[in-house]
């Protein structure tokens, strides 16, 4: 059987640095395949998309809510020519009624133990239109290695550095935040994978730069102390989101190779501060990530908060404006207020506005936006700043000796 797995392409987030980042869940929903299922991969936003064949099946991998419009024109495509398509991830579990609309199947919930049910059904020609296991997730001890071979390496590099591989070392997040659609998504159990497997699964990334793309790793002091402690023998370095802050777990993260961590910042808190201060103390680096928007912000609140980004020295920042994704709390919320003005998804990118700010107009916390991302790089762009944590983390491979200074980590010795 051939199946095509599609990650169909977005506009992506204005003022960024533009990359593409290898997808996660492609390869982790490629490893959980039949062994008799090709699998050819298609990531239309480093390739051109051959929109004429006819594998067996197509599959839509879908994450991002801006991905959708996109994917129902790829969807509409193929289903025209009688080519059966299905669809998963994130967006498409968020979106699961629209997406039904243009497919011929929707899976929701995590691939592992379940895929195979889908795949037989599809054989047997009793493909049914909702597989839905969000309820019963698998068991985190089947969870494999993702299958990162589909992945046309070649093709996630920017300006000859080699783009991190993602990884995931839990599941599920007992947080709520209300921006998050994960308590809806994974429920709000903490479901750490077996340290064992992480490792087994990290060692076998061509790829000394990683990304862990939990939610938070803070989330059991324990489990997160074990994991710090295999990963250091393993000489990778790799960012993630927050960390829990002491002072013997970031030193471990740092020896066990942190190289920055993402923290959301919202407020000027002495809080922020010093949690800033104590990853730098620890020789970790920061990217805040900035939500602008919220119901406290107005103009003054937020260049107050640009000044206070620059004064505790963050090492680089990423601006977005808060966006109400389906089944997250803040949409429920400003849809009983009556307040979202928008629902085109192609909208939905995080730098546009689509609903109405309370102490703004719209068009005052778009020109905000803009005016955070110019303030903060007016002294150096995102790119030499992003340079300047590759610098970083090129000298502590160097000291380390896991430094390759072209060929599988990139090219130019690294050089943005």
């Amino acid at each position: 059987m051939n199946l095509k797995l599609i990650y169909p392409s977005w506009r992506k987030l204005e003022r960024q640095t533009p990359f593409n980042l290898p997808p996660h869940g492609p390869v982790v929903f490629a490893a959980t395949l039949p062994e008799d299922v090709h699998v050819y991969f298609a990531d239309e936003n480093v390739e051109a998309l051959d929109l004429d064949d006819s594998p067996d099946m197509v599959a839509l991998s879908v994450m991002l809510t801006a991905q959708l419009p996109r994917a129902f024109a790829i969807a509409d495509n193929y289903r025209k020519r009688k080519i059966p398509v299905i669809a998963g991830g994130i967006a498409a579990m968020l979106h699961s009624e629209e997406m039904s609309s243009h497919v011929d199947s929707v899976f929701m919930g995590e691939a592992e133990g379940y895929i195979g049910l889908l795949i037989n059904d599809f054989k047997n020609k009793q493909l049914k239109p909702l597989y839905d296991f969000m309820k019963t997730p698998p068991d985190i001890n089947i969870v494999g290695t993702a299958k990162r071979e589909i992945l046309k390496r070649e093709l996630y590099q920017y300006r000859g550095v080699k783009m991190l591989d993602l990884i995931h070392a839990s599941r599920g997040c007992r947080f709520n935040c209300f921006p998050c659609c994960t308590p809806f998504l994974g429920g709000r159990k903490f479901r750490p994978r077996p340290i064992e497997k992480v490792v087994e699964e990290i060692k076998a990334i061509d790829n000394g730069r990683l990304f862990v793309v939990d939610n938070s790793l803070a989330q059991d002091y324990g489990w997160e102390k074990e994991l710090f402690q295999a990963l250091i023998p393993l000489k990778k370095k790799w960012v993630s989101h927050p960390i829990e802050e002491d002072d013997e777990l970031l030193e471990l993260a740092y020896k066990a190779g942190c190289w920055y961590v993402y923290q959301a910042v919202f407020d000027t808190s002495d809080h922020i501060r010093n949690r800033i201060k104590r990853y730098h103390e620890h020789g970790i680096g920061v990217e805040a990530t900035v939500i602008l928007g919220m119901d406290e912000h107005d103009a003054d609140y937020i260049k107050r908060l640009v000044d206070f980004l620059l004064e505790v020295k963050l090492d680089i920042a990423e601006f977005t404006i808060m966006t109400p994704f389906m089944h997250t709390p803040i949409r429920a919320r400003l849809e009983e207020e009556k307040r979202i003005f928008c629902s085109d998804w192609s909208e939905y990118t995080c730098d546009r506005v689509v609903f109405q700010p309370k102490k703004m107009s719209p068009s005052e916390l778009q020109d905000i936006y803009y005016y955070a991302w110019d303030t903060f790089y007016a002294k150096s762009s995102p790119e030499l700043k992003m340079g300047e944590l590759f610098r970083k983390v090129m000298e502590r491979e160097m000291n380390d000796g896991t430094f390759i200074p072209g060929g599988a980590r990139g090219r130019r010795r690294g050089k943005l």
